[in-house]
């Protein structure tokens, strides 16, 4: 579904309603957590090492972010066979359609960081004026 600034009819307009299905799904996969999770599960992954790998994420919100994920169907978690019980996680093939828009949307990010930070700094420099 594309979404139009024109309006349109009822159908389109619906993801602009607070009662959207979207909306929930949307807020997931926009969380910071839950795409640097995504990011970092091009293999098969135990979540020690995703925390190792994501400076700065707790273990609360990296156990809740993946619990979502899963939830979503993003993710797949298998306990694995070992002394002490292992737990890796990977993404499901939904997950993984996640991977192209997410690289364009992560490209245009780093190629226009130094536009956005003076465009930044401009604005504060002008608010504190």
């Amino acid at each position: 579904m594309a979404i139009s600034e024109t309006g349109g009819d009822a159908g389109t307009d619906i993801v602009y309603r607070s009662d959207c299905p979207s909306r929930p799904i949307l807020d997931q996969i926009a969380d910071k957590w839950s795409m640097m999770v995504m990011a970092v599960l091009d293999k098969p992954t135990r979540f020690n090492e995703i925390k190792r790998r994501l400076e700065g994420v707790t273990q609360r919100v990296l156990t809740q972010t993946l619990r979502r994920l899963e939830r979503n169907g993003m993710i797949v978690r298998r306990v694995l066979p070992t002394s002490p019980v292992g737990v890796e996680y990977s993404l499901t093939p939904l997950g993984e359609s996640l991977r192209e828009p997410f690289g364009r949307l992560y490209d245009w990010t780093v190629n226009n960081a130094d536009e956005i930070r003076a465009r930044q700094m401009d604005y504060d420099q002008r608010v504190q004026s």
